[in-house]
């Protein structure tokens, strides 16, 4: 969950990898640091702190070729000595991403040949194993070879040595790694959006690639050591698509972009209807044959999938299971052939979600489709079929956009899906279609009223734990709404279904347990309008957010927030977002870091 990146060049590389750790930063803020290599000049640059603090301890470097790393504490605590770049021996120096599982047995051997180990982190002994087959061949290239070959577990590195100053080299294995060409100079990160301000000419590094990177060349060689051709792609993405513009923080800006990331993901929906082409030309007999569905996701993404359940099993009569991918990869049940594997992934390269994609293979003769929002990604090459949001870059460790988007994705899914197993009337289809064609205007009225939201933050920031309640499709919703408090603001929150207050949490509310229920106007509205009630007879104060026609919940609540209109199937979509706007107002009236939260990174690319 680190952020690395690396540049060789004719100009000095500093600015550019500090301005690329900035866009990385979101990655991991415990500590920074920069590896710097020119001829006759070798040095790194470490902080305990964010990369504003290095920049200003590296005020005044110049180099030629370099690294740099923003670091997420893994193995050992955010000091300035287990800051990245780690040194091996006297003449090499690393940068790494990832998780070293077998470290304790290389530290040992290598502790036994000599070397000194400065740092708690698994990462050093790469430096030093770098090093130590360097020392034996005097080759750059086979030295790094020699030691990812040593490894096991997830890394994505960069190595620069003194003795070589005309090149850097880089390898990836479970985690993501991404070449940028530029002219007289050549560039890594583990993310396109370090790199955007310099090129947009990419290479997407395949599992178990190593590259060397020299300032008028790139050769990558495969797993098996052998040179191989990637192809270079254009990143259609702007560089000041990662600026924060008038906004306080990413995760506001990233709020208000929804309107436009929903209206891009549809674009395609709008001309075609939902149709199972939109997922690969393979999809309506895979979709028309499926006999179930499993969706497998991480964090949001997961509760993007638990309300998918909802409108799939409604619309199409299928089974559907939706798992924790962290949990599926290690239970040991078989797949039925024929199954479709739903994958969701914001990044595409969530380590846990890989691993449990891989297992459902392993488990059944299964169909793979991808939701993601990194074309090219890990996830998006190794499926089957393929729906690709358009949320754009989501810099916030919040998922905002990315989940909005996730949704609209998989109620497209499921009605294509009862397309082509034909198990909804034309008219129902239709009226389906139709709801996604009013969804951005909707979701533009509902931001409009975020000062009203800000309103009801200022109070809830007082409180030290909340409960969130919803129904059917919105019992996710609450999932979801718990979850961006507790990221965000801090503040102790669970999510639940309202029907099973009686079943413990109930137990909990009095005058100090805020509740934040949402409300449609179904056949279940007069169950919630019931469980309401009993918070409120036991001094609990209800935050009720609903649509239009729901005023039988409006009586005793604390506040009430009534949307412009009512969404239909879609109302998970457009009830998401008081939800996100209520956390990050409450996490800004309490003073929280919002776009990097304490303890967590964006992107979970290691077990």
């Amino acid at each position: 969950m680190c952020g690395i990146v690396g540049a060789i060049s004719e100009r000095n590389v500093v600015p550019m990898l500090l301005a690329g750790l900035q866009r990385l930063e979101y990655r991991g803020y415990d500590s920074s640091g920069l590896a710097l290599s020119s001829t006759g000049h070798f040095d790194r640059v470490r902080v305990n702190g964010r990369v504003a603090d290095l920049a200003a301890k590296a005020q005044g470097q110049t180099a030629l070729a370099g690294l740099a790393h923003t670091r997420w504490a893994t193995h050992g605590a955010p000091t300035e000595l287990n800051a990245h770049p780690h040194l091996g021996g006297d003449s090499v120096l690393i940068v790494h991403n990832g998780i070293i599982e077998n470290h304790n047995a290389l530290r040992a051997e290598l502790q036994a040949q000599g070397y000194r180990f400065t740092s708690e982190t698994d990462s050093e002994v790469i430096a030093h194993l770098v090093h130590h087959y360097l020392e034996r061949a005097n080759d750059l290239l086979a030295a790094v070879q020699a030691t990812v070959g040593r490894l096991t577990g997830a890394f994505a590195i960069g190595v620069l040595s003194r003795d070589f100053p005309d090149r850097v080299i880089c390898a990836r294995r479970g985690s993501p790694l991404v070449l940028g060409l530029g002219f007289g100079e050549q560039f890594f990160a583990s993310d396109i959006a370090a790199l955007l301000p310099v090129t947009q000419r990419m290479i997407y590094l395949e599992e178990g690639d190593l590259a060397e990177l020299r300032r008028n060349e790139v050769r990558i060689y495969n797993a098996a050591g052998e040179s191989v051709t990637r192809q270079a792609r254009t990143v259609d993405v702007a560089a000041d698509s990662a600026d924060l513009g008038h906004y306080r923080h990413y995760m506001q800006k990233e709020i208000f972009e929804q309107p436009t990331a929903i209206a891009n993901t549809l674009q395609r929906v709008v001309e075609l209807g939902c149709q199972s082409a939109l997922f690969g030309p393979e999809a309506d007999a895979l979709f028309a044959a499926a006999p179930a569905v499993r969706i497998v996701a991480c964090g949001s993404s997961y509760h993007a999938g638990l309300v998918a359940r909802y409108w799939i099993e409604e619309w199409t009569g299928l089974p559907v299971s939706v798992d924790i991918a962290s949990e599926y990869r290690y239970r040991k049940g078989r797949e039925q052939d024929g199954t479709l594997i739903i994958a969701i992934s914001q990044s595409g390269e969530t380590a846990d979600l890989l691993a449990a994609m891989r297992s459902a293979r392993e488990r059944g003769d299964v169909k793979v489709l991808a939701i993601c929002n990194v074309p090219h990604s890990t996830l998006t090459r190794e499926s089957d079929l393929l729906f690709l949001t358009q949320a754009g870059l989501e810099i916030g460790v919040a998922s905002t956009k990315a989940f909005t988007t996730q949704l609209v994705a998989l109620y497209v899914f499921a009605a294509a899906l009862a397309r082509s197993r034909k198990t909804l009337e034309a008219a129902q289809l239709t009226e389906i279609t139709d709801a996604l064609h009013r969804l951005p205007v909707l979701v533009e009225e509902v931001l409009a009223m975020d000062s009203k939201l800000e309103a009801w933050a200022q109070e809830l920031a007082h409180y030290h734990n909340a409960l969130f309640l919803g129904r059917h499709t919105l019992f996710p919703i609450a999932l979801e709404g718990a979850l961006k408090l507790k990221e965000i603001a801090y503040i102790h929150a669970e999510g639940y279904a309202a029907g099973e207050l009686k079943h413990g949490p109930l137990a909990l509310v009095d005058e100090d347990m805020p509740v934040i229920a949402c409300a449609v106007n179904d056949e279940l509205l007069e169950k919630v309008v019931s469980n309401l009630r009993e918070v409120q007879a036991r001094s609990g104060k209800v935050f009720l957010l609903a649509e239009p026609g729901c005023e039988s919940a409006h009586e005793g609540s604390h506040r009430v927030l009534t949307l412009p209109a009512a969404a239909g199937p879609l109302a998970p979509v457009v009830l998401t977002l008081p939800l996100q706007m209520l956390s990050y107002h409450t996490a800004c009236r309490k003073g929280t870091d919002v776009d990097k939260p304490r303890n967590l990174a964006k992107s979970v690319t290691v077990e």
